[in-house]
């Protein structure tokens, strides 16, 4: 008598995958992505200077401001497109 593993269900690939759609799902709709536009390049921090600090305005939200690290080139007028908006970066020192 040959015995399917557990890996090799219908009934394992089914809840698998309504469990990773339930994911992708609900964490696209719980956190969408906001873009900022860079005001202004505040300068480069790290430890060897690879992030960037810049100050960005919400497109949506006109009105608010935030201090962001990016790594990776940026300069004034680029769009970012930030998964989480509600953390600050601290000031350089």
């Amino acid at each position: 008598q040959v015995q399917m593993g557990v890996l090799k269900t219908p009934l394992f690939f089914f809840f698998f995958f309504f469990f990773y759609l339930r994911f992708v799902f609900h964490t696209s709709m719980e956190s969408p992505t906001k873009l900022a536009i860079v005001q202004k390049v505040i300068g480069r921090t790290g430890s060897r200077g690879q992030v960037t600090q810049v100050r960005v305005k919400f497109l949506d939200d006109q009105n608010r401001l935030i201090m962001r690290n990016v790594k990776g080139p940026v300069r004034e007028g680029d769009i970012l497109a930030l998964m989480e908006t509600e953390r600050e970066a601290r000031r350089l020192r």
